[in-house]
């Protein structure tokens, strides 16, 4: 059946890193009560229904040599299942739970993965494609290389400060991308679906008029959002994610910038990997300027303190992100998912 992920490994560790001890081998058990959710779901009135595809489910060791018949019978069940509801199912196609063996070569760290990633995602879209219409290719990536290979604070917690994000998201934004154009090519035609990448992030607001703390707000969504969104949807990294990288890069007597450079094809090739967008909105932060410190992490360079969390509206984060999206003059369909 399944093969192992970098969850599975991280939690039958000893001493396993959850402070209760928990694995999640069984959790919701959505693989045998699939049906009574999808009752819940069609009693609620849902009308859309988001899950993601676990990578080691379907291919148990990573590749697309194996492929685990049980777990497609599971997932095209439950797609069969939400279709007769008239339950449209959103699929992602990673939420955290890279193939351990995949990790064990490198992870998100290593360019091998971009292959990796792009054949397991042909897979799906030949296996699932006709009945899905709309795929996500990612779940919040900045939680994956941020959190699991800079802070090392989620699987696969790889401690990489100021170097492992940045790796991570290069290969990840790559692999986005040759994910789309496989499909743009070779099974929009007939399938006529959507590809596109959740993006998760806060809104900032200045604490107050000042040019400082309004730049300062404004890094911040570069170095948070920009960060992924950029290099989509207006080609390469934000402008002042280059120039500040770079510039602690070598104020720290390095020869080239932490941040990795696209090649002139890359930039090409990622630009326009979107037929929306997904956007996972949570909390609001004030901002304001405050120096670098010394700390090499990657929000450290930013110049700037958050001064207030605040829960804003949902119709005022909406709002800030349509004009944030005017001045980067684009106008995406968004699916606003929290």
């Amino acid at each position: 059946g399944k093969g192992e992920n970098i969850w599975d490994y991280l939690t039958h560790s000893n001493p396993n890193p959850i402070a209760d001890g928990s694995t999640a081998d069984i959790s919701c058990d959505s693989y045998h009560k699939y049906k009574e959710d999808v009752a819940m779901l069609k009693e609620l009135g849902v009308d859309h229904y988001r899950f993601s595809i676990s990578w080691s489910r379907i291919l148990p060791n990573g590749t697309a040599d194996k492929i685990n018949l049980a777990g497609v019978t599971y997932y095209k069940n439950l797609i069969k299942e939400l279709k007769s509801n008239n339950i449209e199912p959103l699929i992602t196609l990673y939420h955290w739970d890279l193939p351990q063996v995949l990790q064990e070569q490198g992870g998100w760290t290593d360019e091998f993965i971009i292959d990796a990633f792009a054949d397991y995602a042909k897979v799906c879209f030949e296996l699932f494609g006709e009945d899905v219409k709309y795929w996500l290719t990612f779940n919040e990536p900045k939680q994956t290389c941020l959190y699991g290979y800079d802070y090392g604070s989620i699987a696969p917690k790889i401690y990489s400060p100021g170097v492992g994000g940045y790796k991570c998201t290069h290969n990840l934004l790559r692999a986005h991308a040759k994910a789309w154009h496989i499909y743009d090519q070779e099974f929009r035609a007939q399938q006529n679906g959507k590809v596109s990448i959740t993006i998760d992030t806060p809104w900032f607001e200045p604490d107050s008029d000042s040019e400082g703390d309004q730049e300062a707000a404004e890094r911040q969504i570069q170095f948070t959002f920009g960060w992924f969104a950029n290099p989509i949807f207006n080609g390469d990294y934000p402008e002042v994610m280059k120039t500040r990288v770079a510039a602690r890069s070598a104020a720290e007597g390095l020869n080239q910038s932490r941040l990795p450079e696209f090649t002139d094809e890359e930039i090409t090739y990622i630009l326009g990997t979107h037929d929306y967008l997904g956007l996972n909105m949570y909390s609001s932060y004030m901002v304001k300027e405050a120096a670098e410190p010394i700390i090499l992490l990657i929000f450290n360079i930013l110049g700037y303190i958050p001064v207030q969390s605040l829960f804003f509206t949902y119709i005022y984060q909406t709002a800030c992100f349509n004009n944030f999206f005017k001045v980067m003059q684009q106008n995406p369909l968004v699916f606003a998912f929290c």
